[in-house]
């Protein structure tokens, strides 16, 4: 009876943009109002303040997390099944990509979807991690570090993940992550992606 109520509650919490609520406090313009008008990390490091990117960054990926070891820590008191588990991993991203309280206007879900991983399978989301990094210092555009370590995730949790419906949730993530990206995989196939800490 309480698998619905967990994953609206991952929901709600996915849907805290700490992109938009950093830069407020900051008293910095609203990032979907700049660069590429996505609410991240990525696009308010454009805007000079590496603190507000770095509180952003770890906000996101911090929000997953919570939202996943909440309902692990709860699952055999509340009886939540592990289908919920995966459901409620999966809500969390969508509450980041379509936050019912900004206008469901938000961002392209890569630390939350890190941070959810962790939650589920710290390998998992080790290997993902270390391909972004990779991927990140050798060629300093974010979007392909992401779509790299995002097409990867699936592959690590079918050895790393116990459950096979947390690894269909993963697959899943991994889809409306990309989903997310149709733009800047234009712009990577155009020669036209900016690089990190390009100012807006």
């Amino acid at each position: 009876m309480f698998n619905i109520p967990a994953v609206a509650v991952s929901y709600l919490i996915g849907s805290l943009s700490f992109a938009v609520i950093v830069s407020k406090y900051y008293g910095m313009d609203d990032p979907r109002t700049y660069g590429s008008g996505n609410p991240g990390a990525t696009n308010v490091l454009r805007s000079g303040k590496k603190k507000a990117a770095a509180l952003t960054l770890l906000g996101d990926a911090a929000k997953g997390l919570v939202a996943v070891l909440l309902a692990r820590v709860f699952q055999e008191p509340l009886s939540l099944s592990d289908s919920a588990i995966a459901a409620v991993a999966l809500a969390a991203l969508v509450g980041h990509m379509w936050p019912v309280f900004f206008g469901f206007k938000g961002g392209k879900g890569v630390a939350t979807a890190l941070g959810v991983l962790l939650a589920l399978s710290p390998a998992t989301a080790l290997v993902c991690a270390l391909i972004w990094l990779v991927m990140a210092f050798g060629f300093k555009v974010s979007s392909l570090a992401a779509l790299t370590a995002t097409i990867a995730a699936p592959l690590a949790a079918l050895f790393f993940m116990p459950h096979t419906s947390w690894i269909w949730a993963t697959l899943l993530i991994a889809l409306l992550v990309l989903f997310r990206h149709k733009s800047n995989i234009g712009n990577l196939l155009k020669g036209k992606e900016g690089k990190i800490g390009e100012k807006r």
